[in-house]
């Protein structure tokens, strides 16, 4: 494995319920790099996204991955988070009765394996929200209850920049937010690149939109489980003039 390389993913392929939805994916991520995935619906791109982060449900069925040279296929999810790895999720889930901040604040004691007391961890918590335009009341809410897709977007920004990973994936952070959330989600991500400059960034997407304010080192196009093209953001390109009927061929290959 490449020293440079945070994250290393070799020859891998998933499975829920015994069917195969991902396929034979390669992929070496190096520390402070973006690489976006890209791919119509049901490609696969969550799929990966979620065998990475350790779903019980998406079995790896092949292959090896490596997060700092530690094979972390095997495991449990508190432990690749613990190694650095997080995941944005496209729909986060409601937990009501547990507010933000406590969520929060027992998620960074379990990754960062330490102690933080309520009053510090709110001083913490309250900069980060002005860092992304999050009125104090944010905090108080239960997690993701009654939130609007642009709120929970932004708590998994807010999560992003508390737990502070190496390696960051996330699952179509833009969807269904309007340009002013999408700016909001962006500038986020900003933050927490400046101040971690070896942060590497896998970003799931259907859109271009996002592109505008994130520029990739890497583009990926998925499809059938498979990745079927990479380079630079000249595949984006691509997109924007021809859809993804230009990998067609690529895909039934």
């Amino acid at each position: 494995m490449n020293k440079n390389n945070i994250l290393e993913i070799k020859h891998f392929s998933v499975s829920v319920s015994e069917i195969s939805v991902v396929n034979d994916i390669s992929l070496s991520v190096e520390a402070g790099s973006v690489h976006v995935i890209m791919g119509p619906n049901g490609s696969g791109k969550s799929s990966f996204a979620y065998a990475l982060a350790g779903h019980p449900s998406y079995v790896i069925t092949q292959g090896s991955a490596y997060i700092n040279g530690i094979d972390f296929s095997s495991l449990a999810v508190n432990e690749r988070a613990q190694q650095g790895l997080f995941l944005a999720f496209q729909n986060p889930c409601e937990i009501p009765g547990v507010s933000v901040s406590s969520f929060l604040r027992q998620a960074y004691m379990a990754i960062k394996n330490t102690h933080i007391s309520v009053g510090d961890f709110n001083t913490m918590l309250l900069m980060r929200c002005g860092q992304l335009g999050i009125d104090e009341s944010f905090i108080a809410r239960g997690l993701n209850e009654g939130f609007s897709g642009g709120e929970k977007k932004r708590l998994e920004i807010l999560q992003l920049l508390i737990l502070q990973p190496a390696i960051a994936v996330l699952d179509e952070i833009d969807s269904g937010l309007d340009i002013d959330a999408l700016k909001v989600v962006c500038a986020g991500i900003a933050i927490a690149q400046k101040e971690n400059p070896l942060l590497s960034l896998i970003i799931i997407t259907h859109y271009q939109r996002i592109l505008r304010y994130i520029n990739p080192d890497h583009v990926h196009i998925m499809n059938n489980g498979l990745i079927i093209a990479s380079g630079g953001s000249e595949l984006v390109d691509t997109l924007e003039a021809e859809g993804y009927e230009a990998f067609k061929n690529d895909a039934q290959r």
